[in-house]
């Protein structure tokens, strides 16, 4: 059993103990409020409002975890579009050529590379370097 089966069992194993504790909770509210009118009693309608109180934070946990169950999805799914490892192994004249073949610039702009002390320009029509 891996991390993923481990981690999808507590899911739903704290979802169905949420879901339990909100049936349980509503039904226990129903009877203090019936005994709360019943008795007029202060203490007895503190003990419904905290009733409510309780049952609605279990409602927002349950909420939460369906949150973090997406989360958990997120994080197992790898991107689509994600770059691990890029290396580029030249100089920044091999790059600078890489780049412009890959744009294809049809404007006369001149690229200008910076190597150290040297300036190299290109231009469009010609791929030879001026220094």
């Amino acid at each position: 059993m891996n991390d993923t089966d481990n981690e999808q069992d507590d899911l739903e194993f704290t979802r169905r103990t949420y879901y339990d504790l909100i049936n349980k909770g509503q039904e226990s509210l129903d009877e203090m409020m019936n005994l709360a009118s019943a008795l007029e009693h202060p203490r007895a309608f503190e003990v419904v409002a905290t009733l409510i109180k309780n049952t609605s934070d279990v409602n927002d946990k349950l909420m939460d975890l369906h949150k973090k169950k997406k989360d958990l999805a997120k994080l197992d799914k790898p991107s689509e579009n994600s770059t691990t490892n890029n290396l580029f192994v030249g100089s920044t004249t091999d790059l600078q050529r890489m780049l412009h073949d890959m744009n294809h610039v049809d404007d006369s702009k001149i690229h200008v590379v910076e190597d150290n002390d040297n300036v190299i320009e290109f231009k469009k029509d010609d791929d030879t370097p001026t220094t």
